[in-house]
């Protein structure tokens, strides 16, 4: 509940225009000027045009009243509104806030139905009332203050619970799809409508160079980049997506374009591991349309990755997998697996699908070459900086100056880094016949 403006002294004398009390001037006109203020609303804020016309007639028009009353008896005893005067106000805002009225129209209702009470009382006003005039208009700004913060309170309030409420039922549809839960009827408690496939993306998202800036408070710069990794997020997909994301990256599910009416996807059998692509089994157009289809929307895919890192200050890494609602927890674990292969093996920020790490994708898979590739990083354990070294300037295109700038580290420190990782494994990245068995030894060793 808002806290009550400073008391204004009680007046010495009634404030009165031509003798008589404005607040008795107020109450003897509240139900025809109520009905006065009703119709300016209806002309001058346009929601309340589109009003149920039972609406304006019941509950607005008895709103006026009360606030008109209530202004009456503020320009009788010189006194801001009651508690339980405000208190209405409260419940009446939180009202409009579920009813989806704008807060600048309800707010606006309160300012013209005052200017409309103060020109009733005015309009014979003359040259000798003037010390009244004034009066009266102190005592109106000391209302609208003080009414203006409890209507602001209550649709707040109002809004932050019904805001709450969704959002648990949008994480609770969220949950369902990862674990392969009731989405149906999740979806239908958020009141969202399942879309034909979701693009289900793994990220992870590298610090912000505030994270590490010396008298930047880290947590703050975090939840700045994150706030903008959401907000992009939310206006590319138009507030359809349903993510789980921190500061380091998480989950999204984004909805996927419509597949071609001629090639629709066929569910694979259940168990089975999404198709990247999005094609399972296209009937007459062929395979070629509907593969165009899903390219045309992994790009567009990917421009969201590069406006979210743009937006946020920060790379990010991630994977893309396609799938239909009741696949989507399978989806999410090639997701993030082909996002952990793509940067155990060296790649750089970007969006990632299986097609794009198929090589590296298959090393990970147990067999005796992909031991025998791991055992070629062994003699780098315990050596974390190494390891990341190595994967970051092979992230960099072999770009040592890049490399240090990632890593925040000299770019000498580089060069020892590697020179250190050579004689250790027998194995040089910045020479090309080793390249590949480096790239391959990495996935493996992080399979």
């Amino acid at each position: 509940m808002t806290t009550q403006p400073a008391a204004v002294p009680r007046p010495a004398a009634p404030i009165t225009i031509g003798g008589t009390p404005l607040d008795k001037r107020l109450v003897t006109a509240v139900h025809e000027l109520a009905a006065r203020v009703v119709t300016r609303l209806t002309e001058r804020i346009p929601v309340y045009a589109s009003l149920p016309a039972e609406q304006l007639r019941g509950d607005i028009t008895a709103v006026v009243v009360r606030g008109i009353r209530s202004f009456a008896q503020v320009l009788r005893t010189g006194q801001p509104p009651t508690a339980a005067q405000l208190a209405l106000t409260h419940r009446s805002a939180a009202r409009r806030a579920q009813e989806h009225i704008p807060l600048d129209a309800v707010v606006g209702a309160y300012f013209l139905g005052a200017y409309e009470c103060l020109d009733e009382v005015l309009a014979e006003a003359g040259p000798e009332d003037l010390a009244d005039v004034l009066a009266a208009q102190k005592l109106l700004l000391r209302y609208l203050d003080a009414v203006t913060a409890s209507v602001f309170a209550g649709y707040i309030a109002e809004n932050q619970a019904a805001l709450g409420e969704r959002q648990s039922a949008r994480q609770a549809l969220l949950s369902a799809l990862l674990d392969g839960g009731a989405a149906r009827q999740a979806a239908e408690r958020a009141g969202m409508r399942l879309p034909e496939r979701y693009w289900v993306v793994s990220v992870a998202a590298a610090p912000h160079p505030d994270e590490h800036t010396p008298g930047v408070d880290p947590g703050i710069a975090a939840g700045r980049k994150l706030r903008r990794m959401r907000a992009e997020l939310d206006r590319w997909a138009h507030g359809e997506a349903l993510s789980a994301l921190s500061p380091d990256g998480g989950v999204a599910l984004i909805p996927a374009a419509p597949a071609h009416d001629t090639a629709r996807d066929t569910a694979p059998p259940p168990g089975a591991t999404p198709d990247t692509t999005g094609v399972h089994a296209p009937t007459s157009a062929g395979p070629h349309a509907h593969a165009a289809d899903c390219a045309a929307d992994f790009d567009r895919l990917a421009g969201l990755l590069r406006d979210m890192a743009r937006a946020c200050g920060a790379e990010l890494t991630a994977a893309a997998v396609v799938a239909p609602p009741q696949d989507v927890a399978g989806a999410a674990r090639l997701a993030a697996r082909i996002r952990q292969v793509a940067e155990s093996c060296g790649r750089g920020p970007g969006l990632y699908r299986l097609d794009d790490v198929l090589l590296e994708y298959q090393l990970t898979l147990p067999s005796p070459a992909r031991d025998r590739l791991a055992s070629l990083l062994r003699p780098l354990e315990g050596r974390a900086d190494l390891l990341e070294t190595l994967r970051t300037f092979l992230a960099c295109g072999l770009d040592r100056r890049r490399t240090a700038e990632r890593l925040h580290i000299h770019p000498n420190t580089v060069d020892y880094r590697l020179r250190r990782t050579s004689a250790l494994t027998g194995l040089n990245a910045a020479h090309g016949p080793d390249l590949p068995r480096l790239q391959a030894a990495l996935a493996a060793y992080g399979a």
